[in-house]
């Protein structure tokens, strides 16, 4: 049953919207001023608030102010009298779901109530999603290099500067380029993958800026590419290093001019994109080797996030089997098995070559193969040493 607020000073309307609410099976609280209106917010949990502009003491306007200071999230709907239309208006600006006027429609306001109340749910229900994505794609671990990594993060997310992420495959690069986008002010744009190692080269350029009708043989439509697919959001280019010369131009001049011509096309199409590339590769290395070109590596690097092998963050190596544990746990239905210190500590003896991705991959070996708990035996038996 949803809880309704109303705040207006004339008693009589508040009686009748009761009455209309009650009847239809809703919660409802009064307040008499604005005032009164955001002490009950304060102290209890409403679904929605039913609020009138011109009060004594506090205005409308004012409440729905304090509350969005407050951080309540209920959703206003202002009631204005004629001469108040444009405050209403101006309150739906700063915040509020919609206004109504006086005389109240019964049929507009339970309309516009139930609208109100499917957008708080659907709102509720993102935030319980972004919860679980962000502790899917938690980072996990407390050694220093680990707490490094989490630390620039914080500092480069709100930020458009382009950044580069380093490491060995299998340490995560993936999962840091997520923790950008999530954390950055363009979280709710797109976050667009591409791997650039699984692309064949003839057709990389085609993959990250589309191609117009005929311009190949096999172009029978108008395709858009990756880079239009992300405006407003995020492009994660993984495996930069893999990229052709050629398509290394094109990003280049894309990263200069923020714009993107399609295959077979003469448009110019403006792209607004946060570009995060990821490789496993020396670069400076393949730039001495003509392999990657230096102006393009200098437009990427802005920010430059080394992600450790496990070998360099062993500490960690505790924390992430009980998170994979509890992952796996939940994949397959079973109750999560304990592991003895003693496995722990031998898992801690392996180099991990494959790095994280190994570990989860072991850890899965071990909850299959082991019996009631994970032991140094079965560590000795399962894992493979590296």
């Amino acid at each position: 049953m949803a809880k309704i607020l109303i705040v207006d000073d004339e008693k009589s309307i508040r009686s009748t919207l009761r009455e209309i609410l009650e009847y239809e099976k809703f919660k409802i609280d009064e307040a008499k001023d604005g005032e009164e209106g955001l002490e009950m917010l304060k102290q209890g949990s409403y679904d929605l608030v039913l609020c009138d502009i011109k009060m004594p003491k506090m205005d409308g306007l004012e409440l729905l102010h304090k509350a969005m200071e407050e951080g309540i999230d209920a959703p206003f709907i202002m009631i204005s009298a004629h001469g108040t239309i444009d405050s209403a208006v101006e309150a739906t600006k700063k915040g509020a779901f919609d206004f109504l006027q006086k005389p109240l429609d019964l049929n507009r306001l339970l309309v516009t109530l139930r609208n109100a109340l499917d957008r708080k749910e659907l709102v509720n229900e993102t935030r319980v999603l972004k919860k679980k994505i962000s502790k899917t794609f938690d980072i996990v671990g407390e050694s220093p290099k680990i707490e490094e990594v989490k630390a620039m993060i914080e500092k480069v997310a709100p930020t458009d500067a382009r950044v580069l992420i380093t490491g060995p495959n299998g340490t995560g690069k993936e999962l840091v380029a997520k923790w950008i986008h999530e954390k950055s002010n363009r979280s709710s744009g797109p976050m667009v993958e591409v791997n650039c190692a699984a692309i064949p080269s003839e057709l990389i350029e085609s993959e990250l800026f589309g191609h117009e009708k005929g311009s190949f043989t096999s172009a029978v439509k108008q395709r858009i590419g990756k880079f239009e697919q992300a405006i407003g959001g995020t492009l994660f280019l993984d495996e930069i290093g893999d990229m052709s010369l050629s398509a290394q131009a094109k990003v280049l001049r894309a990263l200069q001019e923020n714009r993107i011509t399609r295959v077979g096309g003469e448009k110019e199409v403006k792209v607004d994109v946060r570009v995060v590339a990821a490789t496993n590769k020396d670069l400076k290395k393949a730039i001495a080797e003509n392999q990657f070109r230096e102006d393009l590596y200098h437009r990427l690097s802005v920010i430059i996030i080394q992600v450790p092998a496990l070998k360099d963050r062993k500490d960690d190596i505790p924390l992430l089997v009980d998170r994979f544990i509890a992952d796996i746990s939940a994949e397959y239905g079973w109750a999560p098995k304990p592991i003895d210190d003693a496995a722990i500590k031998q898992l801690q003896q392996f180099e991990w070559t494959g790095n994280i991705r190994e570990l989860r991959n072991v850890t899965e070996r071990l909850m299959i193969m082991s019996s009631n708990t994970i032991s140094e035996m079965d560590v000795k038996k399962y894992a493979v040493l590296t």
